[in-house]
């Protein structure tokens, strides 16, 4: 990535923030990471979503239907930083849950050396 596309990434990852708190429903909403393409035309946010109370898909899908909403309030702070808004992508950060997947094989691995000694 060049510098300008990290930058605009770095600006749409913080004006991302208190936009999605307007979407939140009872729960937290984290932008972990922002890729945009090359051209700037097409931005994947990855997103983290904790639901205490409830289901974080049906939360990511109500995301998903405000895009062109959420997709007008950035446009309303970036416009005079970019040419075009570019389009907004969502996609479901799994990092957490592969975090635990791998903690859990490893203390597995652990667990079996053990029985062995």
């Amino acid at each position: 990535m060049s510098i300008r596309t990290e930058r605009i990434a770095a600006q749409l990852k913080r004006d991302l923030g208190p936009i999605l708190q307007k979407y939140q429903k009872g729960s937290m909403i984290t932008v972990t990471t922002v890729r945009i393409s090359d051209d700037l035309m097409v931005a994947k946010i990855y997103l983290s979503i904790y639901s205490p109370g409830g289901e974080p898909d049906a939360i990511f899908d109500y995301i998903n239907e405000q895009s062109v909403a959420i997709r007008a309030e950035l446009a309303a702070l970036i416009r005079h930083q970019v040419r075009r808004i570019p389009e907004i992508l969502f996609y479901m950060d799994d990092t957490a849950e592969y975090v635990t997947k791998i903690e859990h094989l490893f203390k597995r691995i652990q667990d079996d050396r053990e029985k062995r000694d």
